[in-house]
Parts: structure tokens; sequence; C-alpha cells
């Protein structure tokens, strides 16, 4: 890849200094464009007096553009909205960031490029050459082939026999070959293959989301930030899901560092919580447990009904995992002593790739005896 200059001309911007000086960012991948200043991108190619591959000759007018070279520059950046008609009873304010507005519809594409991008910096993979194997039980798998695609590397994914068919449709339309294990052996059993697959594939690289440092890096670089700055620091508590560990742990190391007295909650199914469960599970070495102040168990039936909820009454189809993260920030947002506060939740997946799970059952059922007028 070649650098990136980055020029911002705009004399008001407080993004820069100098306003008779424009800026220059040598890396364009870790810039965000911002709606408080005009960029003007041009990449060259090694040297300073390349091409520049915009031409604006033709448009006199034309002071600035706002074009993405490709689809992982897309990634971040999301929006935030308040939660205002599921919120009878609270005294706080609950606001949630739209990771289901990322281009492939989850909080994990940022991981999903981070990781790639991390192992590709470090000399552990090179486009075109190496291949990509990583265990999944879809939306990581899906922002990794994602990624993969536009980066021009070859993705092979184990995944349990049991995901549903839709997310294998997706992982096949980036073009990742999916190879399906033992059901029954569950997230382990699909761990165990693509280690196996590692060992036998010439040029074959893991990522390890579950211990990869760059899951949370990047949450650290990226979300928490956005979150502070769309806040103008007033968050006062921040929710999120569990999982892999990486979402929590990053933006809540973030949020922390400016702020110590911010309140990190993390949430977990009740069903089969990795830390509050009776029988507690693999815990990922990316999350960092004291971190958290408080853990809150969801039932998967409240998650779902709340997920259908937020769609029917503020317009956002998202996730179950989405719904419980709302159903967490909505029992603190209703304590006396959190009056007044700013909540924020992350809502990390869109509800279009749940369309043949319990979510939409009963609307799927619906919809199919719909009969012809």
């Amino acid at each position: 890849m070649g650098s990136w200059r980055i020029l911002v001309p705009c004399l008001t911007c407080p993004c820069n200094p100098d306003p008779n000086k424009p800026q220059f960012l040598s890396s364009f991948k870790n810039f965000k464009f911002s709606q408080r200043c005009a960029v003007k991108a041009s990449k060259w190619s090694n040297h300073k007096n390349s091409t520049p591959i915009i031409n604006t000759d033709t448009r006199p007018d034309l002071d600035t553009v706002n074009i993405a070279d490709d689809v992982t520059q897309l990634i971040g950046s999301t929006p935030m909205v308040y939660l205002n008609r599921v919120t009878q009873g609270c005294v706080a304010n609950i606001a949630a960031k739209l990771e289901s507005l990322e281009p492939c519809r989850s909080v994990k594409d940022r991981i999903g490029y981070a990781m790639i991008s991390e192992a590709e910096q470090n000399g552990a993979i090179f486009p075109g050459k190496s291949i990509l194997v990583e265990p999944t039980t879809g939306n990581t798998g899906i922002g990794i082939a994602f990624a993969a695609a536009a980066m021009g590397y070859k993705l092979i994914v184990t995944m349990p026999g049991y995901i549903n068919i839709e997310r294998r449709i997706l992982l096949r339309a980036f073009g990742a070959e999916v190879i399906l294990t033992d059901p029954v052996r569950g997230m382990k059993g699909a761990v165990e293959k693509a280690e196996e697959l590692v060992l036998s594939t010439p040029d074959a690289y893991m990522l390890r989301q579950f211990d990869n440092a760059a899951n949370t890096k990047v949450h650290f670089e990226t979300t928490g930030p956005e979150i502070w700055e769309d806040t103008m620091g007033s968050v006062d508590i921040f929710v999120a899901g569990i999982g892999t560990g990486g979402t929590v742990t990053g933006i809540g190391r973030y949020l922390k560092m400016m702020n110590t007295n911010i309140k990190v909650v993390g949430v977990e199914p009740a069903e089969r919580g990795v830390i509050t469960g009776e029988n507690p599970g693999y815990v990922p070495s990316i999350l960092d447990i004291p971190l958290l102040d408080e853990i809150l168990q969801v039932p998967n039936g409240e998650a779902v009904e709340m997920a259908r909820k937020i769609a029917l009454e503020e317009g956002l189809l998202v996730g179950i995992s989405s719904g419980a993260a709302a159903v967490a920030a909505l029992r603190l947002a209703k304590r006396p002593e959190n009056a007044g506060k700013l909540i924020v939740v992350i809502f990390p997946s869109f509800g279009e790739r749940y369309i043949q799970t319990v979510l939409f059952h009963n609307i799927n059922k619906e919809v199919q005896n719909m009969v012809v007028h």
C-alpha cells in the first residue's frame, strides 16, 4: 500500500492549529473523515511528486471530496442516538452507539480489519500469499471475510454445523471457504479443526480472535474516542455485551483513562454466563475482568422481546445482543442513584442478520401464511 497525503484546508477546523498551513497526515488509515472539517485526499504511490488519482481540473468549484478509497475506510465513526419510547420509568438518559451501521452491519467489522492489518504490519501475513484461517460462529467471521476480500486474502472459516444457512451464505458471498464441524462438539470442534488446517496448509495463519490484542486495541483507539467525542465527555456509564471481551475492554479502558469515575458494565446471557454462570466457561485472555464495575445477566427471552420492542418503538432494527444490552441499560437507567446521568450502550449488530432466528419467528410464520387478495 502506498502512503496517503491528507490535506485539511478548512480555516475554522479545530483539528488544524494553524489555518495558514494546511495539515498533512501520514496515514489515511488512522484518519476518520469528520463533519467538522473538509478533506481533500489523494493517493501518492511511493514518492512525493506522484500525480493525484483525483483530477479536479474539470470541476474548478470542487475544493473537497469525501470518497473512501476502499470499503475498509468506511469502518467506524458510527452514529449515536437517544432511546426515547422504550425508556418509560427511566431517570437517566440512554444513548445507543449503532455499530449495526458498520459496512457489514456488525461491530466485528472493526476487529476483522484490525486483526488482518496488525498481522500484515507485523510481517506475519502477505496479501495474495497468506491464507487466513479462523473458527467462528458468525459475525466475527463475516467481519474478517469482508476485510479479507477487500485486502486480497483467501479465508477459510471453520464453524459448528448448527450455524444458520444465512451466515454461511454471507461468508461464501465474500469468497470464504466454509468448513462445517460436528455440531455436538460446538466451538471447541471448530477451533480444533482450524488448528489442524493451520498445521497442514502452507502459508496459513490463524488470527485467534479470543486472544488477539488487536481486538481490544482497535476499540481503545477508535470506538472509545468516538464515544468520548460524540458525548463531549459527558458519558457516566458504559454498557456492552462481554462476548470475546474486546469491545467492553477496549472502550472501557479508554473511557476510564479519560474519566476514572465512568462505570463500565458488562452484559452476559443468563443461560450461559462465562463469568457469572453456575458453570463458568472459557474466559478470553483479552477480557479485563477487573475493569468491569458490574456484570448484569439478561435472559435470552427478555433480550429477544426488547430487540423486537426497539424495532417497533424506536425504529431501530437490531439483533438479540443489542436487545440484551438495552435491557441492561434500562435497568441501570431506572436506578434512583443514576438520575440525570448519561448511559451509553453498544448495539453491536443489525437485525436483518437474524431473520431465520427466534427474533423473527412469529413474523416468519405470519408472512408465510399471507394470502394474495
